[in-house]
């Protein structure tokens, strides 16, 4: 029944966040914010396809621990993907609000983007393995929610002071999926139930891409608001 229910929930969300991301790109009439959104979209999809395509193959052939090694090559490559999915929506936030200069936040951006994604690639992550030591998931998790923090601010700030009704939840969207996503790296292994929270942190990201697709809907067709 679980292999059944999370592959289809997977299947689901992995089509929609991609296919709402190649609709953006299409029909974003060469506005930039939306372009990009758009291939946030894609890189947040296809980087999680990385890991959820495998356990998916996994929970409905003979479980995860016939697939160790794939599964953690997998969630390697989606720690990666989810750094690049923030720098792109500091560039989305840079756009939307026509921002220029702020060179200091743009270097805090890019510097826990590859602290993040250095501390991902150490060995010591044992990504291959069963037993994967839960200290260095906190250590490399450590400059990634630093980095949500951050665009967590600047979206709440910035949407307030313009009254961006559109981007207005956007703020929240990332604190909810970090909210569910921080339970799991610290408990997940000790308590697996934890490991459920993935689903509301997976609809967390959906919600984000849709409040992306709503606004452009929004612009090109403003007589139907």
């Amino acid at each position: 029944m679980q292999a059944v229910a999370e592959t289809l929930f997977d299947a689901v969300y992995l089509i929609t966040v991609i296919t709402l991301g190649i609709r953006m790109i299409r029909k974003c009439q060469g506005q930039k914010q939306f372009r990009l959104f758009g291939v946030m979209a894609i890189v947040l999809g296809a980087g999680d396809a990385f890991h959820l395509i495998p356990r998916a193959v996994a929970l409905c052939t003979t479980g995860l621990e016939s697939y160790t090694a794939l599964l953690g090559a997998g969630k390697l490559i989606t720690s990666i993907t989810m750094t690049v999915f923030y720098i792109l929506l500091y560039y989305v936030w840079r756009l939307r609000y026509d921002i220029h200069g702020k060179n200091g936040i743009t270097a805090a951006v890019y510097l826990l983007a590859a602290i993040r994604i250095a501390l991902c690639l150490f060995p010591q992550n044992q990504w291959l393995s069963a037993e994967a030591p839960l200290s260095w998931g906190i250590y490399r998790n450590i400059p990634f929610a630093l980095l949500g923090l951050l665009i967590i601010v600047l979206f709440f700030q910035k949407a307030g002071e313009s009254k961006d009704q559109a981007f207005r939840w956007m703020w929240l969207t990332i604190v909810l999926s970090f909210a569910f996503y921080i339970p799991v790296v610290l408990w997940a292994d000790t308590v697996p139930l934890i490991g459920m929270l993935m689903i509301p942190k997976t609809c967390a990201y959906v919600w984000t891409v849709l409040i992306g697709c709503s606004s452009m809907a929004h612009q090109a067709y403003p007589m139907q608001a």
